[in-house]
């Protein structure tokens, strides 16, 4: 007997994931934080009922005073620094006490850093699969509010995903452990030197990796922020294995790089490393 497939609509899947959008509410339109930073805190902490064995902890983040909602999640921040390999572990700052509270076991930052390898990846995928699409129609206001002034920074969230039936074919690109929020929301006059404004990438040999991948990556996150995108130029059948990308803003380059002379980040499951751009004597 030939099984029936069921497809899950849209509709139905933000109704499943109702309380992870309370959360992401509360992180964002009562706590005020960072839209794009809050999916990868609300993802830890999937991750953590998931793939960590600590059950209830979304719902017993809702039970917590929004102060203390508020400081859970700058804890979240700092465990995911521990599980980016571009920032040091330091084992003297090893406390988060309301996360352990909430997971009622022993743990420290030690717990996130020993899990980095495995948990990188995972996070991602509940960002690109359950976060973005759950939380798209939030996400699209974020971007109707947001509105460039002198005290206030604009956010760039992603644009609404596809239905989450088509969502493991067209994976939702993912930046993990990045700070978005740059001091500028977007191309002006007074930009500053292109060189000052531009990085150079490399690719690894064996996944290419294209520029409408790498465009796409970073429009998602920071909006129109590239101002020109210069590929390797290969033959019909070789890869590039370079590129330069020039921002609108080095504001741009700051929040990439978050003090690091290097980073490294996963663009469509294949790993991307960026650096400043030092130009030589001739350019």
């Amino acid at each position: 007997m030939e099984s029936t497939r069921y497809t899950v609509t849209l509709d139905e899947f933000k109704l499943f994931h109702r309380i992870d959008r309370t959360v992401y509410l509360i992180l964002t339109r009562d706590l005020a934080r960072n839209p794009v930073e809050s999916l990868y805190i609300l993802a830890l902490w999937m991750w953590l009922e998931r793939g960590g064995g600590f059950s209830n902890f979304i719902s017993k983040t809702l039970s917590l005073p929004p102060f203390l909602v508020n400081e859970l999640a700058d804890e979240a921040v700092t465990c995911l620094k521990c599980l980016n390999v571009q920032f040091p572990f330091i084992s003297e700052a090893s406390e988060i006490p309301l996360t352990q509270s909430l997971v009622e076991r022993d743990i420290s930052l030690q717990f996130f850093f020993e899990k980095r390898f495995t948990a990188f990846e995972e996070i991602q995928i509940l960002v690109s699969r359950v976060c973005v699409p759950s939380l798209s129609d939030i996400m699209q206001a974020h971007r109707q509010v947001a509105a460039p002034s002198p005290s206030h920074v604009q956010m760039h969230a992603p644009p609404p995903p596809p239905p989450p039936a088509a969502v493991d074919d067209s994976l939702a690109h993912s930046f993990f452990s990045m700070r978005i929020g740059s001091d500028d929301p977007g191309p002006s006059r007074g930009r500053g030197r292109p060189n000052d404004r531009t990085m150079f990438v490399t690719f690894s040999k064996g996944y290419p990796v294209t520029e409408t991948e790498v465009r796409q990556f970073f429009t998602m996150l920071l909006g129109n922020c590239i101002e020109s995108l210069h590929m390797q130029e290969v033959g019909r059948n070789e890869q590039a294995l370079y590129a330069k990308i020039v921002f609108f803003r080095a504001s741009f380059i700051r929040s990439i790089l978050s003090g690091a002379s290097k980073a490294k980040f996963n663009i469509n499951g294949k790993h991307v490393w960026m650096r400043k751009f030092v130009p030589k004597n001739n350019e």
